[in-house]
């Protein structure tokens, strides 16, 4: 059966914003390029970390935590200042953060399609807004959500909840967009479809069970990452779902 799903929910770290747009951050930092991945990485370890053990982390004093963490394993030799300014130049920067080039084109689209377009992230919702707002795909957002208005991060099934209930759909009726496989394990555990965001030509985790609509693209390289077209995002108000 096709059936265009209501609202779409949109991871937004490394989903929409595209993380080697602050690699000079890390760099200026004295650290190395692609140290951008090994942040996130670490914040996403322990803010899931946090939520098993029952805490609601904030995704900004994580990563901060970590860039300073990184800058003095780096830099052992610095002052507690330069290592507090490090890591706070790198923090502005990923609020800063550009989205990928599929990105505003997409989410028009799905907009027009009549879909109603939503962020669900584990971060501030500032953030989201700062990334799109002031492009051309603001005037399509419905609305920003954080994972830390319900008390955990995601893949907690509390997060995808307060999602549909803050937009007021069902699971059924509701898309979740990203490049996470865990992310969209998370939203499919509470009746959610699924969007598998695949920029890297990379393999779906057998830990998790398949997207229900997955946007596998022809293979990328480091010089050459896939990007999502526009008629691909459009594709996700339109697909058949099981």
């Amino acid at each position: 059966m096709n059936r265009r799903p209501v609202a779409a929910f949109l991871d937004v770290n490394d989903t929409l914003s595209d993380l080697a747009s602050v690699a000079p951050a890390f760099t200026d930092a004295g650290l190395q390029a692609g140290d951008e991945r090994a942040w996130y990485l670490a914040v996403l370890r322990d803010g899931f970390a946090a939520t098993v053990v029952g805490d609601n982390a904030s995704y900004a004093a994580i990563g901060t935590d970590v860039a300073r963490s990184m800058v003095r394993a780096a830099h052992p030799d610095r002052s507690d200042a330069d290592l507090d300014a490090a890591a706070q130049a790198i923090m502005t920067a990923m609020v800063a953060a550009q989205p990928h080039a599929d990105v505003v084109p997409g989410i028009v689209a799905l907009a027009q399609a009549g879909v109603r377009v939503i962020t669900l992230s584990n971060g501030s919702t500032d953030v989201a807004r700062k990334l799109l707002g002031d492009t051309s795909a603001g005037a399509s957002m419905d609305s920003y959500l954080s994972a830390n208005d319900a008390g955990s991060w995601k893949p907690s099934p509390a997060a995808y909840r307060h999602g549909l209930r803050s937009a007021g759909v069902a699971g059924v009726e509701a898309l979740m967009v990203a490049v996470h496989p865990w992310d969209l394990e998370g939203a499919r555990r509470v009746g959610m479809r699924t969007a598998w965001i695949n920029r890297t030509g990379a393999n779906l985790s057998r830990a998790f069970r398949h997207a229900r609509h997955r946007g596998r693209v022809a293979r990328g390289s480091r010089r050459r990452p896939l990007t999502w077209t526009r008629q691909r995002w459009m594709s996700l108000s339109v697909n058949t779902y099981r």
